[in-house]
């Protein structure tokens, strides 16, 4: 078990008073086997009314009203998450029941149709370089997997984007290079298209140096959200493959929702009321180990 202590901080300044219409936020995890929520609460500017729902997919949303006007909105998440993370087991198994092509039974299918639908456009070359990736037909379908995360992470550039959207999967094959978000939707629409049940997860990523730049260990993405696939596999559930770090299953990654696309997946989302003038948007991000008595834990080598 490990304890996480979040911090996610997000402020948007304006260049004249604006008035604000509601704002979803995907900001607190659910409860499960895997992650249980100790302490969330939020800091919000200005004052509103919020009321806490959730979403058709079970994701837990919370809808924020602000009242008045304002040159600032800030929006503020604390989290102490406890992580227990999914055994590794599995992955040491040859062939965990499954393999290619993967058939899911009728009852699963029902459910997890949406996610096996693709969004994006017919790409030959996606499909081309989806081929390239594929092995025999009676392949193990963890063995692809690994291999198709692995591929993602070996082959593509990452860099940080400032700008809101992810790259189609076309685009990011193009380029050679994306961020996290760009190579989770790529996974996602590739496997889709080989038939296999996929979601787009949005949540936090513990680094354990993440303030030591170059340092050995090091993720991508740990300093912002992070974006990854989730794959759902007959007698295993949804298991997660972060392509942008090669990460399978790894207790460093912390989910808050996972969504059909990633646009169902921004962590805040709006609208305001008059004109701006200027916009300015500043977010940041920490993941902090804590020890059992709630002190942070030591980083330094």
């Amino acid at each position: 078990m490990t304890r996480l202590s979040i911090r996610h901080e997000t402020i948007y300044r304006y260049g004249q008073p604006v008035g604000f219409g509601p704002h979803r936020l995907l900001v607190r995890p659910r409860d499960s086997h895997a992650d249980r929520l100790v302490q969330a609460s939020l800091e919000l500017y200005p004052r509103g009314d919020t009321r806490w729902v959730y979403d058709a997919l079970g994701n837990c949303l919370c809808w924020y009203q602000p009242k008045g006007q304002s040159t600032e909105l800030k929006i503020v998440s604390n989290l102490v998450i406890e992580r227990y993370p999914a055994s590794l087991t599995p992955l040491e198994i040859a062939d965990p029941g499954t393999a290619m092509p993967l058939v899911y039974s009728l009852a699963d299918r029902t459910v997890l149709a949406p996610f096996m639908t693709p969004v994006t456009d017919m790409d030959p070359n996606l499909l081309k370089w989806v081929r390239e990736h594929m092995g025999t037909a009676d392949e193990p379908v963890m063995d692809f997997l690994l291999r198709l995360n692995s591929a993602i992470h070996n082959e593509f550039g990452y860099g940080v984007r400032e700008q809101l959207g992810t790259q189609t999967p076309s685009e990011t094959l193009y380029w050679g290079t994306g961020t996290c978000r760009d190579f989770a939707w790529l996974m996602v629409e590739s496997l889709r298209r080989l038939g296999y049940a996929a979601r787009f997860v949005t949540g936090y990523l513990y680094s354990p140096n993440a303030d030591r730049p170059n340092c050995e260990g090091q993720y991508k993405g740990a300093s912002a959200t992070h974006a990854w696939c989730d794959v759902f596999l007959p007698g295993l559930g949804w298991m997660e493959f972060d392509p942008t770090n090669g990460l399978v299953e790894s207790p460093d990654l912390i989910s808050i929702g996972a969504t059909r696309t990633p646009e169902e997946a921004y962590p805040i989302s709006g609208s305001i009321v008059g004109e701006p003038g200027s916009c300015e948007m500043t977010v940041s991000v920490s993941v902090t180990m804590l020890q059992p008595q709630g002190y942070p834990r030591n980083n330094a080598a």
